[in-house]
């Protein structure tokens, strides 16, 4: 028989240390977005002071500046990208990344359709809920 003391302290404890990991995080993002505020400012200027004197690196005796062009791709309209990645037979074009939630209700619609190379891991796990009492 499970001894209720006992899972009533664990509980307890449990939330006590979900709620203390929750105010420091709050705290490393609050101080986090502070720092990269401040790092955002200073490579605006040092991107300013490349383009004004041309050059895409700078040194110091504290380190090397490199400016470089970073691009970035992304799409409004999925279902043009899947026809596109069809049609130049392209999926490389994707991530290598298997969506869990599709995964899952294949798996569970198929059971006998597993993919080649395809590795699954499950396991049991807690979910801990505050009670309206604790609050």
């Amino acid at each position: 028989m499970t001894d209720e003391v006992s899972v009533d302290r664990l509980v307890a404890a449990y939330i006590k240390m979900r709620d203390k990991r929750s105010e420091l995080l709050r705290e490393y993002e609050e101080e986090d977005l502070n720092v990269k505020t401040q790092m955002e400012a200073v490579e605006v200027k040092l991107l300013d002071l490349c383009k004004n004197i041309g050059a895409d690196t700078l040194g110091s005796k504290h380190g090397m500046v490199m400016r470089t062009v970073k691009t970035r791709y992304w799409t409004s309209d999925w279902q043009a990208m899947h026809d596109f990645i069809l049609e130049h037979k392209m999926p490389e074009l994707l991530e290598k990344r298997v969506s869990q939630t599709t995964m899952k209700q294949l798996l569970e619609e198929n059971p006998d359709l597993m993919p080649k190379g395809m590795n699954v891991d499950s396991r049991y796990a807690v979910t801990i809920r505050r009670s309206k009492s604790a609050t």
